[in-house]
């Protein structure tokens, strides 16, 4: 904790990750109470409670929500969080309930790969998308008239981020509404709201939960109008999470601390291990101080993340990298204990060169990971 004389202290990431949103202590009854399984709840006369039907609210989910609330931004009563089936049911959520037919919205070009698919959905509507890169703040240059700024920073899979404040001031200033991915960083990386966005929304199946056994997604804002939109949205189509998967998330936050911490310092040793390496395997990690983004990283995130991004000569070798690995797996998604690595061309929605690796660094041991990589890509070259 820290803190100045005669004001009280403020708790630092690891006692905020282990208490967050438990209830009130209560004699003989669990510190984290169990997942509530109900579909409806004991409603007589008229339905003035906090908890009605089961697609509306859930205590496993309030649970939850207070306690990211209480990471994204410590100390702020007026955040409201909602939690949802999937990372892209909250992306949903908000590009759904706050775009109406006519309007703009600028989406990252390099972001999630899913986006052409929603670009599509969102034409199909009669929203104009338009598409910029991350790097460079380059989505400034088709702000002009636009309802809502998506901002992926860092970006995945390429790791190029954007300066959150300036993004926001702008967008504010021309009367656009600002989210934030915020999946990568995690609420212990950056803090969106604190910069100004108007959401920060990200997917909890990555390192948020991170042991790769939880489906979710949330989303946190300030204004109770937009969010109520968010909500109302979930009601309508049912993209909730269960109450076990909430209780698992839940659980997994007071860990998360003590994940980050281990899975960041590792990845930025195995950044520097890839840097050093006789090929240019034009490595990106926002933590390397050479790397383009670092500079503009440093101002706005407390951590850099656990994702390393590479790239190899060709399709092949990249193949033989990844075979020839024994403490990854190769596997999509990212942010587990056990680290991850996969040849991201191959789903055909990022466009990134056939060698390009995605690595996400777990708990191993660094030197451990390390020395498998390096192992990895002398075998691969032979």
């Amino acid at each position: 904790m820290s803190g100045t004389q005669g004001q009280a202290p403020v708790p630092g990431d690891g006692t905020r990750a282990v208490r967050a949103g438990l209830p009130e202590p209560v004699k003989y009854e669990p510190t984290l109470p169990g997942p509530v399984f109900a579909a409806h709840y004991h409603l007589p006369g008229e339905p003035t409670g906090a908890y009605t039907y089961g697609r509306d609210e859930n205590p496993t989910w309030t649970h939850l929500e207070r306690a990211i609330g209480s990471l994204e931004a410590p100390g702020e009563a007026d955040v409201e969080t909602l939690v949802f089936a999937s990372g892209m049911a909250a992306i949903s959520s908000v590009l759904f309930s706050q775009l109406r037919a006519g309007d703009a919205v600028v989406l990252p070009s390099d972001g999630y790969q899913v986006f052409p698919l929603v670009r599509e959905q969102l034409e199909a509507y009669g929203i104009e998308v338009r598409t910029a890169p991350t790097g460079g703040d380059a989505q400034l240059g088709v702000l002009d008239g636009a309802r809502l700024l998506w901002i992926e920073t860092p970006s995945n899979p390429g790791l190029d981020v954007c300066d959150i404040r300036r993004l926001v001031e702008e967008a504010h200033a021309r009367g656009a509404l600002v989210a934030v991915d915020n999946t990568l960083a995690t609420p212990l990386g950056q803090r969106p709201l604190e910069l100004g966005a108007d959401f920060s929304v990200a997917s909890g199946t990555k390192q948020l939960t991170g042991h790769g056994d939880v489906l979710l997604g949330y989303v946190t804002g300030r204004d109770p109008e937009a969010m109520a939109a968010v909500r109302r949205w979930r009601k309508i189509v049912g993209a909730i999470p269960g109450p076990m998967e909430a209780w698992l998330a839940h659980r997994s936050l007071a860990t998360l601390q003590l994940r980050v911490e281990r899975q960041n310092a590792t990845a930025l040793a195995v950044a520097e291990a890839l840097r050093d390496w006789p090929e240019d395997l034009a490595v990106r990690y926002p933590g390397l101080p050479k790397d383009p983004s670092h500079a503009v990283a440093a101002r706005q995130m407390r951590r850099f993340g656990c994702v390393v991004s590479f790239t190899l000569p060709s399709r092949t070798r990249a193949e033989r990298f990844l075979e020839a690995l024994r403490l990854v797996d190769d596997a999509t998604s990212f942010g587990g204990v056990r680290s991850t690595a996969e040849r991201r061309g191959r789903w055909g929605g990022d466009d990134v060169p056939e060698g390009f690796i995605r690595m996400s660094v777990g708990a191993e041991d660094p030197e451990d990971l390390v020395t498998d990589v390096l192992r990895a890509l002398e075998e691969s070259a032979r």
